[in-house]
């Protein structure tokens, strides 16, 4: 069975879709098969991998609500090995027409049972909210990685979101862990960084991860491209830290409890 990794943060800005995409592509380009979701209305995580999310006739929306297979709505990337499950305009309202179904926050589980034994990993890219779309990005995955960018109000709202993933395992996805916490936009000539650090440490002991994410103007500029930095500037410093992320994420040992 794959890993599923939810890539969670609330608050917006903080690299979260950049953390998706290009994690999605480093996975791929070692070798393993890869699906990326995206559940951001935005469209975001889509539009970076080159597809035109706007025009496409079907989505996760679609899957949700019962009208597609998850099969059905995954399309082919630009990048060997990784598959998207794009966000369509549709996805915008999800959030109101979902509350009134039963088993709301199941829903994205459970329309991806079909698929989940057929890639090695799959990354979803959740909405930066703790809205019942996330909930469905993190009550589907087993693990959620939690990027967070190197400045002090970038730490507000982690304890809600820490509060909301031990009710989630409680009440929802008792196989639910965090994976790990990674700092993006990291300016080494910040001396804010080292109190970013051990502000992380209280919340999440012993889960942040030894690479950081560089503050880098060619990471920002690959989704206008509608590619990965991998392949938009892979000798780039943004390129090397997520294939270092990668790689350190491949030497993790999965949650051993799959409800």
């Amino acid at each position: 069975m794959s890993r599923v990794i939810a890539v969670v943060n609330q608050k917006g800005g903080v690299g979260k879709t950049t953390t998706a995409i290009n994690l999605a592509s480093e996975l791929a380009a070692l070798g393993k098969f890869v699906l990326l979701v995206d559940i951001d209305p935005q469209g975001n995580a889509s539009s970076g991998v080159g597809l035109e999310h706007q025009k496409l006739p079907h989505g996760v929306y679609h899957a949700l609500a019962g009208l597609k297979n998850f099969r059905e709505i995954i399309h082919p990337t630009t990048v060997d090995g990784l598959r998207m499950a794009p966000a369509t305009l549709d996805l915008a309202g999800a959030n109101v027409e979902m509350v009134t179904i039963e088993r709301r926050e199941h829903r994205l589980r459970e329309s991806m049972l079909e698929i989940r034994n057929e890639y090695d990993y799959i990354i979803i890219d959740c909405p930066p909210s703790l809205g019942l779309l996330t909930l469905n990005g993190m009550v589907a995955a087993e693990e959620i990685l939690i990027p967070v960018q190197t400045e002090y109000y970038a730490l507000e709202g982690l304890g809600q979101l820490s509060q909301t993933i031990n009710l989630i395992k409680q009440n929802l996805q008792p196989g639910l862990e965090v994976l790990g916490v990674v700092m993006t936009m990291f300016d080494d000539r910040n001396k804010l960084a080292q109190a970013v650090f051990q502000e992380l440490y209280q919340y999440f002991p012993n889960k942040i991860f030894r690479t950081v994410i560089p503050r880098n103007v060619r990471l920002a500029e690959a989704p206008s491209y509608g590619k990965p930095i991998k392949h938009f500037d892979p000798k780039s410093k943004g390129a090397k830290a997520y294939e270092k992320l990668a790689r350190e994420i491949l030497e993790t040992e999965p949650p051993t409890i799959k409800p």
